[in-house]
């Protein structure tokens, strides 16, 4: 269970509050408005900004004092997710240490349609390619927690239906918690076990 308990969290001049619980394995989808929070949410559960008050746990973990690099997490940002100086093949290694699960890689590659560009360096892909290899090496990363923000970007409707499946079933192969902020609710809102809409309060 990944407990987010009487959070507050303080941008400029607004307050952002957050009560909700997400079980372990859920696949989550929030929705809400430009500037409400949602990219907020992910960013404390990351522990990329902490909270004026409330606490975050993970299976009864307080991670309060856990470092961002130490938490059970992987995060997609909006952008900026690939090393240019690194190949295709390169980024998607980073993360697993000693022991890269190349076949995965490769199978969910090929399933992404990215498996020609493996040789490239990020500056040479389109914007959805880079957004696919980024979305394929978070998802496939050993961490429990999946935190997406916008990871249909740049994509066209074919293609994100496409990397919406492929996403859906592999976070359901490998009992992944994912929570997924996006403006495109209606590919994955048949799959997903719960929608969030900040909008009308429902994350706190």
């Amino acid at each position: 269970m990944l407990d987010i308990v009487d959070v507050d969290i303080v941008r400029g001049e607004q307050r952002i509050h957050y009560d909700l619980q997400i079980e372990e394995g859920a696949l989550v989808a929030i929705q809400g408005r430009s500037g409400i929070g949602k990219t907020t949410l992910l960013e404390a559960i990351a522990g990329f900004v902490n909270p004026e008050k409330g606490h975050i746990r993970w299976q009864n973990t307080n991670m309060d004092a856990t470092r961002a690099e130490a938490r059970p997490v992987c995060y997609l940002f909006q952008d900026n997710n690939l090393f240019e100086h690194l190949t295709v093949r390169q980024n998607m290694a980073l993360g697993f240490g000693k022991n890269v699960p190349w076949p995965a890689l490769q199978k969910s590659a090929d399933e992404l349609q990215v498996a020609d560009h493996l040789a490239k360096y990020p500056g040479q892909l389109s914007g959805g390619q880079r957004q696919r290899v980024a979305l394929l090496r978070t998802v496939l990363r050993p961490e429990p927690i999946v935190l997406l923000d916008e990871p249909f970007t740049g994509l066209d409707e074919e293609t994100r239906q496409m990397a919406c499946h492929w996403l859906v079933k592999l976070a359901r192969q490998k009992r992944k918690t994912v929570l997924m902020v996006t403006h495109h609710c209606e590919e994955i809102a048949p799959h997903a076990d719960r929608i969030i809409d900040m909008a009308k309060g429902e994350a706190g």
